[in-house]
């Protein structure tokens, strides 16, 4: 758990900012969430049930599937942000802090994305549908956010259906779609980037870079100046993973000389099976 400090109190915050978008702004005036979440509040709406304790008995069954396909890191830092939000939704009392329910929308909407997008940054997720769209994006190369928002579709007419109110549902799609954009500004996998790396240590970096999920192409080079020759490893990356790529780089060879450049497209294998 030490190990994880710094990332578990983004996540808490994360939890503490969706929760508090929850509590504050959508429940009060009926409205969804987008995910997981959202079908809590749909079915808390019609029973009466604890919105908080649908939304984490909901999340153990995909919680166990990304244990699975993600691995253990991911899912640790989920558990804690799906615990986190469920328990801060019992302590945050439910009050709408603006009796119009399109501002509640729209920072409901801006505080959810938020959350969202700083517990994707930190590595983990807040569970529900973001792990079901977290496992999606490692097969297909699209943005998370668009995404959620796609699959949301479904609670939205679910919503406007049974209530019969459909401009709860279109506050509620507005929501949605905020929240979508706040998490793609955040949460940046699906933003390609390309690395050369020139080093003097070449084998023993390519050790390290082959155990990433990325190819690595080795091009012999000439320094211009000195006329020495070097090795320039290239490879593609996301900015999501590009943390892990500079660490790797540096503890190997604290020399190296790196530059990074964003990359507009990809035709080809991306990951390496």
């Amino acid at each position: 758990m030490k190990k994880y400090t710094g990332e578990i109190i983004y996540i808490l915050l994360g939890a503490a900012i969706l929760a508090a978008s929850f509590n504050l702004l959508l429940i009060p005036h009926q409205l969804l969430s987008g995910g997981l979440s959202g079908v809590a509040m749909l079915i808390g709406y019609f029973t009466d049930w604890n919105i908080g304790l649908i939304y984490f008995i909901g999340n153990l069954p995909l919680i166990v599937w990304g244990l699975i396909v993600i691995g253990r890191r991911f899912i640790i830092l989920s558990v804690i942000s799906v615990v986190a939000t469920t328990w801060l939704m019992q302590i945050i009392p439910v009050t709408a802090i603006t009796s119009e329910p399109l501002l509640g929308a729209v920072f409901g909407g801006v505080l959810g994305g938020i959350g969202i997008g700083i517990s994707l940054k930190a590595g983990g997720s807040t569970g529900g549908f973001d792990i079901v769209g977290s496992i999606v994006t490692r097969k297909r190369d699209f943005p998370l956010g668009t995404f959620l928002f796609a699959v949301n579709g479904v609670v939205i007419l679910a919503l406007g259906y049974f209530k019969k109110d459909w401009d709860l549902a279109l506050f509620s799609m507005l929501s949605m779609y905020l929240a979508s954009k706040l998490v793609d500004t955040i949460h940046i996998r699906h933003v390609k980037v390309t690395a050369f790396i020139v080093t003097r240590h070449q084998q023993e970096l390519i050790d390290k870079l082959v155990r990433l999920p990325r190819g690595v192409t080795v091009i012999q080079t000439e320094g211009a100046f000195t006329q020495t020759p070097q090795t320039m490893l290239m490879t593609v990356t996301t900015r999501y993973e590009l943390a892990e790529l500079k660490k790797h780089i540096f503890e190997t060879d604290p020399k190296a000389f790196v530059n990074i450049v964003e990359t507009t497209g990809i035709w080809g294998e991306f990951r390496r099976l």
